[in-house]
């Protein structure tokens, strides 16, 4: 077999790439470790930045976003039992909107099955072989029979555990990372959220969550230490602590119910620089990660979807690859400003092992000049529903 591009990684940022490419006569193919079920299954971020939302309309997949999506116009922040809000919209005349990764997920699958794409799940030892040759191919196995595709070029959008990060030779490879001390416990339950808009609560026991699916299906996030495991929180408790971190009057009107979903995920800030090497590209979280506090994960892969599309575009269209030449510089440049703000939300909003009554002044002085500085807000709110691309 042989195709234009090789798609490794059947999430989110693969399917959105197959999708776009496909749209301009850009032959492709994507192989996926998981099956189509479990890669559906996964429960992720859902707050969608102006910029994705274009992105999945120009993919074609916004019909059921636009109808089932919220718009969230702001967010709600509380630290020592108060709350004020940032006004999004007036701010910086944007919103956000809350619509799951899991339904962004099944829209890609239905609209690339439905018009004949190829999407290979259940693969074993995936590897790119030849990088930066004319006879490029990746390798995998299918049912315990190898196969090989001849390409172009290779996108890796296969995680930050997948194989593209790897081929890298490690001498050309950059790598930063902080690891937090605590991780997030949530849950999903089928209960009507407490707010119309997130909560993020500073607490001295810890930060807080509080966030949601749709009007019946509500998403909860405490901190939790990293040797706490998901059986030492029965729901009783996880919602004891909830109501002690929130604002009361959150608190007080909160529903509960039993959980349907719970987990706990660590949080660390990782970056690999570069995100190319010959024709090999780097995707989401196979270059970066965020902590989950600034909402930039998918959002994230999706604007490397945006600069790697159009690159391919170009140079198929004109035989230009000035784009793909300047990808990971441009992609970067991006990256990095999303990894400030997710590291500047994870500091102001978290209870560190270590942090003293003066750093606990510090994230309370931060919290009180930002409720009263429409700058301030305004640095946040443009942030939050997303930098340009």
């Amino acid at each position: 077999m042989r195709t234009k591009v090789v798609i490794i990684g059947g999430g989110p940022s693969g399917l959105l790439l197959s999708r776009l490419l496909s749209l301009e006569g850009i032959d492709n193919v994507i192989l996926e470790k998981q099956s189509k079920e479990h890669v559906i299954g996964r429960i992720r971020a859902g707050v969608l930045e102006n910029g994705t939302i274009e992105m999945l309309r120009q993919a074609g997949v916004s019909d059921r976003l636009d109808y089932e999506g919220y718009k969230h116009d702001g967010i709600q922040l509380s630290f020592k039992n108060h709350g004020f809000r940032i006004d999004l919209k007036k701010l910086t005349k944007k919103h956000v909107t809350v619509y799951g990764q899991t339904e962004v997920t099944k829209d890609l699958y239905d609209i690339i099955e439905n018009e004949g794409g190829t999407i290979i799940n259940s693969t074993e030892n995936v590897l790119p072989n030849d990088i930066g040759t004319k006879k490029s191919f990746v390798t995998y196995k299918k049912n315990g029979i190898e196969k090989k595709i001849m390409c172009d070029f290779i996108a890796g959008c296969d995680g930050y555990h997948g194989i593209s990060r790897k081929t890298i030779p490690k001498k050309l490879v950059n790598s930063f990372e902080r690891v937090y001390p605590f991780g997030w416990l949530g849950i999903l339950s089928e209960t009507t959220p407490v707010s119309e808009e997130l909560i993020y609560a500073n607490h001295g026991n810890g930060f807080a969550l509080a966030s949601m699916r749709n009007n019946r299906l509500s998403r909860y996030y405490i901190q939790t230490s990293l040797s706490d495991k998901v059986e030492d929180w029965d729901d009783k408790r996880f919602w004891e602590e909830l109501k002690r971190r929130l604002p009361s009057k959150a608190a007080e009107t909160i529903i509960t119910g039993p959980s349907i979903e719970k987990s706990i995920a660590p949080l660390r800030s990782f970056v690999c620089e570069p995100m190319s090497w010959q024709n090999l590209y780097l995707v989401g979280d196979a270059a970066h990660i965020v902590p989950p506090t600034g909402a930039k994960g998918l959002n994230l892969a999706v604007s490397d979807v945006y600069y790697l599309f159009n690159a391919f575009k170009k140079y198929y269209m004109y035989n230009d690859n000035r784009g793909l030449e300047q990808y990971s510089t441009r992609a970067l440049t991006r990256v990095w400003k999303a990894i400030r703000f997710s590291w500047w939300m994870t500091t102001t909003f978290h209870k560190f092992p270590d942090q003293s009554s003066f750093d606990q002044r510090i994230q309370d002085s931060e919290l009180e000049y930002l409720e009263n500085s429409v700058a301030s807000q305004t640095v946040l709110a443009e942030n939050y529903v997303g930098l340009p691309y």
